[in-house]
């Protein structure tokens, strides 16, 4: 589901399949290289990433609130149609970088 590795002095997060509510809560639970990390750039490449749920949503949140405290940058890259749509319609397209690559 989430694949973290270092990245150029930052952190690269790689999602696949379904971020619903129990991939969400696996995650969750795995993000702890990213929070302590949240000092550096983060990058999610969702490529992959074929849906993605309010809890989905919630995991991002954490992330980018950590990375504002800590002076970090999160940056979301490769995000499909469906999911840009849910970006767009909840407000988080003006929280965060997208970038298509």
């Amino acid at each position: 589901m989430i694949e973290i590795k270092e990245n150029n002095g930052g952190m690269l997060a790689i999602l696949n399949g379904r971020l619903d509510t129990p991939a969400a809560v696996k995650a969750q639970q795995e993000i702890g290289p990213l929070l302590e990390n949240a000092d550096k750039e983060i990058v999610f490449d969702c490529t992959n990433l074929e849906y993605i749920s309010s809890s989905g949503l919630r995991l991002f949140l954490t992330i980018r609130k950590e990375a504002s405290v800590k002076g970090g940058k999160v940056i979301i890259e490769n995000i499909n149609d469906e999911i840009r749509k849910v970006f767009m319609m909840t407000g988080f397209f003006n929280l965060f970088e997208i970038r298509n690559a």
